[in-house]
């Protein structure tokens, strides 16, 4: 690994042939991390709520009702889809349209 000179700091170092799947693996270790930390965060926080006598420890693992279920699914349906759509590779924005757009636009008649 190279030292840069003037500030001293290092080179990244590279897993991948491809930079950006170096830098998409970050952001994965990055969010892993974060996933586990309000993980545990949830079971802390779930402990106390039971030890305090706030909740049971049924009123936790009790099952939803069939309407909290769905809602639940439909909501994990939109972040499913909203966390995926850059895969599909669709342009998001039609950009603006005016007369120095590069949009194919029909010409008005000169009068």
């Amino acid at each position: 690994m190279k030292k840069d000179a003037k500030s001293g700091a290092r080179a990244e170092q590279l897993f991948f042939d491809d930079p950006a799947v170096d830098g998409l693996m970050g952001v994965l270790m990055s969010l892993a991390t974060d996933h586990y930390v309000l993980r545990d965060r949830v079971q802390v926080l779930e402990k106390l709520l039971v030890s305090s006598g706030q909740v049971s420890r049924q009123a936790l693992d009790a099952p939803d009702t069939p309407e909290a279920t769905a809602a639940a699914n439909d909501d994990a349906a939109a972040f499913a889809n909203e966390l995926l759509r850059p895969l599909l590779g669709l342009q998001e924005t039609t950009g603006i349209g005016g007369r120095f757009s590069l949009k194919k636009h029909k010409r008005r008649a000169r009068s």
